[in-house]
């Protein structure tokens, strides 16, 4: 703890003497040598630390009383196209749903409906600000809050019970700063290079970790229980009735980093093939859990030389599909002043495909055009080739502007309307960066070929793709997924979705929200019932549908 306490004094220091103005170039040159010998300490232990008792009990309450000296938490400011990122409030006991227009048909499975999501504690995302600068959250964070619909039907007469209920996920940090009554971690990933050490810093000395744990992404099963994950830890397990948070998912202690928010349920075995992500050593690692969730039965470094932000790997009958991007972190990239997430659109595009139980060497790498890929359809398997299809676009969303640009205008930009009639350079055509196709790869495992081809064209921006999960990794005929509405997207500064899943929250306005249940079967036709919830649903992102049997 040496270098630890001597970059706190090097940083208190610094308050005693600003007073009313400070040079920020200089702060952050000194700020870069004193957590050096921190930053490099904390690459080397996991991000998930409990400091010793002595220190707690002597050192947290000084730490706390400068932390709430020095750092002003204030409200991110949301445009009105923005309020539905306002949090809500636990509804508390399951409401009944009595408005339904149409009928639910008896062939519906019974089950219940998730959706995960951000919902903010304190009244929603929040910066500070101090005299090492200003950081924030970003639009993905916000702790997780599940949304749960339950179908039920009653015997003989053919009717429905469909109740309504949400609660948060109740991570570790979740619970720690509902006792303190008060937002507490300072935010990491945007802002000023000196606010981001510093809330590196501060975080790990009064926490033994750097960040919240947001589980705030998707939902998965896994022999028969129910979990809640974002990419920054484990994955919670919850009570699929109650919605109560039950304890995190290691693997009985074998799996102790990241989780990815989209494992992967092997066909014919039932394994679940899982990637995880840390901004430490090792980068990226895969693992092969069990089907019974008893037991990690394969672990693997994939020797990366970076952080990969992995948010989807893909599986088929024999490989592993591991997906490999520009957008990294890099905590050493901070303390040279740049950010800590980044989006590198000349950098890294390849995808591996490597034996179910391979290790690194195994792994057949094929460079790919330069892409953003976050979601994927599926993959499997085609004589000599292997075959990848996801939603592709030049950019991500993620993590947003470089600091201090404006974010409205950025993400407008991105969202412009490709079917613009105006061609010229710097049109729509050229700058709609988040225009997303269903696009495919087809990679010969025997000769190193890639053949690349969009599979919509510039018609429909499209993602959050799914299929019939029992064709995980075997050829498919259909998928489904959600068509962002380009000129709503560029007006409002944000994605906006108007398209036709399997089952889908819609947003007349942020007063009245539905649950539409769609045939499939016949896309075109009106939703065969329409379910008015108690209350607004919050922006989220991933759900899934888990039948009673």
């Amino acid at each position: 703890m040496a270098s630890s306490a001597i970059a706190f004094q090097q940083a208190n220091c610094s308050a005693e003497r600003t007073s009313k103005s400070f040079n920020l170039g200089q702060l952050k040159t000194s700020l870069s040598t004193a957590f050096k010998p921190f930053l490099k300490k904390i690459q080397q232990v996991p991000l998930r630390i409990d400091l010793p008792s002595s220190i707690k009990n002597t050192s947290v309450s000084i730490v706390d009383a400068f932390v709430d000296l020095v750092f002003e938490f204030v409200d991110q400011p949301v445009l009105p196209s923005q309020a539905n990122f306002a949090p809500v409030d636990e509804i508390g006991e399951a409401v009944k749903i009595s408005i339904i227009e149409g009928k639910i048909p008896d062939s519906f499975p019974e089950g219940v409906y998730i959706r995960n999501g951000p919902n903010p504690l304190f009244g929603g995302f929040k910066s500070t600000l101090s005299i090492f600068g200003r950081s924030s959250h970003i639009w993905v964070e916000g702790e997780g809050m599940l949304h749960a619909l339950y179908f039920t039907k009653e015997d003989g007469d053919g009717n429905w019970t469909i109740s309504y209920r949400n609660k948060h996920v109740e991570t570790e940090t979740f619970e720690l700063e509902k006792r303190r009554n008060k937002p507490s971690f300072i935010p990491t990933v945007e802002g000023d290079s000196p606010a981001i050490l510093s809330a590196y810093f501060f975080n790990w000395l009064r926490f033994g970790k750097v960040n919240k744990l947001i589980s705030n992404t998707n939902v998965f099963k896994h022999a028969g229980k129910l979990y809640s994950v974002a990419e920054n830890d484990l994955p919670q397990e919850v009570d699929i009735f109650l919605l109560k948070t039950l304890c995190d998912w290691d693997v009985n202690g074998a799996w102790n980093r990241p989780f990815t928010s989209h494992p992967k349920t092997a066909p014919g075995t039932g394994e679940l093939v899982v990637v995880g992500a840390d901004a430490k050593r090792p980068f990226l690692v895969l693992g092969v859990i069990s089907a019974d969730g008893k037991e990690l039965i394969h672990k693997v470094d994939l020797k990366f030389n970076r952080c990969s932000l992995c948010h989807e790997n893909g599986i088929t009958e024999n490989y592993n599909v591991i997906i490999d991007w520009g957008l990294s972190i890099d905590i050493n990239r901070v303390v040279k002043g740049g950010p800590l997430m980044r989006y590198d659109k000349e950098g890294c595009a390849r995808i591996g495909v490597m034996p179910r139980y391979g290790n690194a060497d195994s792994i057949r790498w094929f460079k790919v055009k330069a892409n953003c890929t976050f979601h994927i359809f599926n993959c499997f398997e085609d004589g000599d080739e292997v075959i990848v299809r996801g939603c592709r676009a030049l950019q991500s969303i993620i993590p947003g502007p470089d600091f201090g640009l404006n974010k409205f205008e950025w993400f407008s930009k991105g969202f412009e309307n490709r079917n613009s009639t105006d061609k010229t350079e710097g049109s729509s055509a050229k700058t709609a960066e988040f225009f997303t196709h269903a696009y495919e790869w087809r990679l010969n495992i025997k000769n190193g070929d890639v053949v690349e081809r969009s599979l919509t064209g510039d018609e429909f921006s499209m993602d959050f793709p799914m299929i019939n999960e029992q064709f995980t990794g075997y050829r498919n005929k259909y998928g489904y997924s959600q068509l962002v509405d380009s000129t709503a997207s560029s007006t409002s500064g944000m994605a906006k979705y108007g398209g036709i899943a399997k089952l889908y929250f819609d947003e007349p306005d942020i007063h009245a929200f539905t649950v539409y249940i769609i045939d499939t079967k016949n896309l075109s036709s009106e939703p065969i019932a329409k379910l008015t919830l108690p209350q607004r649903v919050p922006y989220g992102f991933h759900g899934a549908f888990i039948p009673s049997h």
